[in-house]
């Protein structure tokens, strides 16, 4: 299973992902596909994104965990950052008050 976490989609890029994934929310797309296929749609959506396009990426894996996270575009983009704590990987949203951030 893969979930897709878009910030700033152009709507062409949005009827793209509607192929492959379902959208529950405005740019959170989920779906099942192989490997290869998720690689093509990343690399198209890519090739054809605005420049301040940011995109996460959850991904089923073969590891304790069992999902890998990745980060495509500019950090900061989607207002959350991925953030190792004692190897999990966790996704850190902004916090309010910086003093407190134990990371």
């Amino acid at each position: 299973m893969t979930v897709l976490v878009a910030h700033n989609t152009p709507p062409a890029i949005r009827g793209h992902l509607k192929r492959w994934f379902i959208e529950p929310r405005p740019n959170v797309f989920i779906g099942t596909l192989n490997v290869r296929t998720i690689r093509k749609v990343l690399d198209f959506v890519l090739r054809n994104s605005p420049p301040d396009f940011g995109l996460l990426v959850i991904s089923s894996a073969p590891n304790c965990q069992g999902y890998v996270i990745e980060h495509i575009g500019p950090e900061g983009q989607s207002g959350r950052r991925e953030v190792d704590f004692s190897g999990i990987p966790l996704i850190a949203e902004q916090w309010i008050e910086p003093e407190n951030c134990p990371f």
